[in-house]
């Protein structure tokens, strides 16, 4: 028979010396996370249940606050500009992801080995996004100009007749989608150089000792190994989509100055007439919760589907 060995005296046992050191080792990781934590809970947790809480009360004039309810969703879904605007983010937003195919194809192309000056391409392409935006509006603005527009200029060499871009409901936000999207395809181009570093130089090698094509290296090798780097820029593409309101402010203006704002106004566009315009700031953060929702259920659906399509090894 086997003797069991018992603790000498004194000792404390086996699971009591494990909770003293899980209790001594939990305290040090919660201290060094206790900033970003503290940072996380003030800075993003806690306007997001003010806002919630606003959404359901009304400002007075002079201030203060009265709790109204579920009274501002009420209004604000009865509301056709809130469809309206979804409508219009949901087209800039489709329009901008085109950026992420585009860079894809920009970046493999500035990978070609033996490129010259492929860190200046590079640098180029980046400036429009980190360019200020009325900078970048006020120079669109000129290209979409009805009368004397390069737009409209090289569009009549073909016999188009191109319309007031900024000035025509329906062309407005598509002239403001390819603004977007010519300011995103620097920063995806970036992303996806880095990507592209990635991929070891063996498996072209391989693909062209087989006898590949480069056009078959780029769709069986690039874009498979690509993925992970086009999934997240989809998401980021999607989130500023939703979000976008300074380049429609800058290139169209106010309603005062272009109707067309009305027909051609982003949701975030619909919570700024609302909060600083007609001075709704309970319908302002009513808009504001929508937009959250939105970009959540966006977010959580690209998650689950790049889960088919992204290849991770």
């Amino acid at each position: 028979m086997s003797s069991v060995t018992s603790p000498p005296r004194g000792a404390a046992p086996a699971t009591t010396v494990r909770k003293r050191g899980l209790r001594r080792d939990g305290f040090w990781p919660w201290l060094f996370v206790a900033p970003l934590v503290g940072g996380v809970a003030v800075f993003f947790l806690w306007p997001i249940v003010q806002t919630a809480w606003f959404s359901l009360t009304e400002f007075g004039v002079f201030g203060g606050t009265t709790f109204t309810g579920l009274d501002n969703y009420k209004t604000l879904f009865q509301n056709g500009d809130l469809y309206k605007s979804i409508g219009n983010t949901l087209i800039y937003t489709v329009i901008t992801l085109f950026n992420v195919p585009i860079a894809v194809v920009v970046a493999s192309l500035l990978n070609t080995p033996g490129l010259r000056g492929a860190a200046v391409y590079r640098v180029l392409y980046f400036l429009p996004y980190v360019a200020m935006p009325t900078a970048v509006a006020m120079v669109w603005r000129i290209i979409f100009n009805g009368d004397f527009g390069v737009l409209n200029y090289v569009l009549g060499w073909f016999g188009i007749d191109g319309p007031y871009w900024i000035s025509t409901p329906g062309a407005a936000i598509v002239a403001v989608s390819i603004v977007g999207l010519w300011s995103l395809i620097g920063f995806s181009v970036i992303v996806l150089g880095a990507g592209l570093k990635q991929i070891p130089p063996d498996l072209y090698e391989a693909a062209e000792l087989d006898g590949a094509s480069r056009l078959r290296q780029f769709r069986s090798i690039t874009v498979p190994l690509l993925t992970p780097s086009i999934a997240f820029l989809s998401i980021v593409s999607v989130i500023q989509g939703f979000q976008m309101f300074d380049l429609l402010y800058a290139v169209l203006g106010t309603t005062n100055m272009n109707p067309t704002v009305f027909d051609s106004m982003s949701i975030v566009y619909l919570f700024y007439q609302a909060g600083f315009v007609t001075n709704e700031k309970g319908m302002a953060a009513a808009i504001a919760m929508v937009v959250l929702v939105l970009v959540a259920l966006a977010t959580v659906v690209q998650f689950r589907l790049q889960k088919k399509w992204v290849h991770l090894d």
